[in-house]
């Protein structure tokens, strides 16, 4: 699998995650029960399924060698996306993260580092 993933967060959130030391998901990951994470491979698709137009989004990527076995590789519920998407049962520790960047928003597409395929 996978040694980075990633996740998109709102700006407020990120921020409050950075002075609490860890980062708790959003609204969807609190109604599934897990934080919703992708493979930097997933992340475009993604992106345009669940955050299209979404102007104030940071990627986060995290370690998964700093997540234990709260980490689960599982396929997304009602979805025909191939592959498994990283789920994380528990927040996510600050100190997992390894990079953490600002998303802008252009033209109504989300612009993303160059490394991220």
């Amino acid at each position: 699998m996978e040694r980075i993933i990633c996740t998109l967060v709102r700006e407020a959130d990120w921020r409050a995650a950075e002075a609490l030391g860890e980062y708790r998901g959003s609204a969807d990951d609190a109604r599934d029960g897990f934080l919703h994470f992708s493979t930097r491979a997933q992340l475009r698709a993604t992106a345009a399924k669940h955050r299209a137009g979404i102007a104030d989004l940071w990627l986060v990527e995290a370690d998964v060698t700093a997540l234990d076995d709260a980490l689960r590789w599982e396929p997304a519920s009602g979805s025909s996306r191939p592959g498994l998407f990283p789920h994380l049962y528990a927040p996510l520790p600050v100190s997992a993260v390894v990079r953490a960047v600002a998303v802008a928003l252009v033209e109504g597409v989300h612009v993303f580092p160059d490394d991220v395929p």
